[in-house]
């Protein structure tokens, strides 16, 4: 543990070079938690009716175009996408005001949030993603464990580390001169991709359970040092 938080440490100080890091561990912890994102969309958006678990902007404009008859898009997915997403962040809102502390309030989110992969897991392997109760269950989970990491990560407030959205970073590489902020959104930028890229590869592949496996590992991982 030990020589994996001094990995870590060395990583989250060179996001904020010059000594300017006053997260700890947070940065590069983050960066884990972009790398799930990705994960996490490529398994929702190619299996579970298009929509998206962590990026409701998405799930925004697909209600729409479902509305309206877009093919292959759902509208109820798209709105229990959204709902869930919400109930997670709501949750946060309320457990915020019970514990003030930052650090123990990600714990406590991310250990939440590791939970919710765990009972996604066995519905995935059992009834996989043929009915529509399955799908229903498993956009539910992953649409709240989502919820969650969005809105403890807004909280904690580490620049460039939102884990969920990238339309700022692009936006923030594209408008600014380089600078520090630009190895922090680059970081931002490659650790979705792999994510999506790994993701997608691994559902395709080998099934959901496959996939969504290594979100369980990270996030176990990210949970246990954080609490150390």
């Amino acid at each position: 543990m030990n020589r994996m938080r001094g990995v870590l440490r060395r990583a989250a100080d060179g996001l904020f070079p010059g000594g300017t890091n006053e997260h700890g561990l947070l940065p590069a912890l983050l960066v884990l938690l972009t790398f799930v994102t990705g994960v996490v969309d490529a398994v929702s958006y190619l299996g579970l009716n298009h929509v998206f678990v962590a990026n409701m902007t998405g799930n925004v404009v697909f209600l729409g175009f479902a509305l309206v008859g877009g093919a292959n898009l759902s509208a109820w997915a798209s709105l229990l996408a959204l709902g869930t997403f919400m109930a997670g962040a709501w949750s946060v809102g309320r457990l915020a005001r019970r514990v003030p502390r930052a650090g123990r309030l990600f714990v406590l989110v991310t250990a939440a949030h590791t939970v919710l992969v765990v009972a996604a897991l066995p519905v995935a392997l059992l009834a996989g993603q043929r009915s529509t109760a399955a799908q229903a269950v498993l956009i539910a989970l992953l649409g709240c464990g989502m919820g969650l990491q969005n809105a403890v990560v807004r909280r904690l407030a580490v620049p460039d580390r939102t884990t969920t959205v990238l339309t700022l970073t692009v936006t923030g590489l594209a408008a600014d001169a380089p600078g520090p902020a630009t190895v922090r959104r680059v970081v931002s930028f490659a650790a979705m991709f792999t994510g999506a890229l790994c993701g997608a590869a691994l559902y395709l592949g080998a099934g959901t359970v496959a996939a969504l496996v290594p979100v369980l590992l990270l996030l176990t991982a990210v949970t246990a040092v954080a609490r150390s």
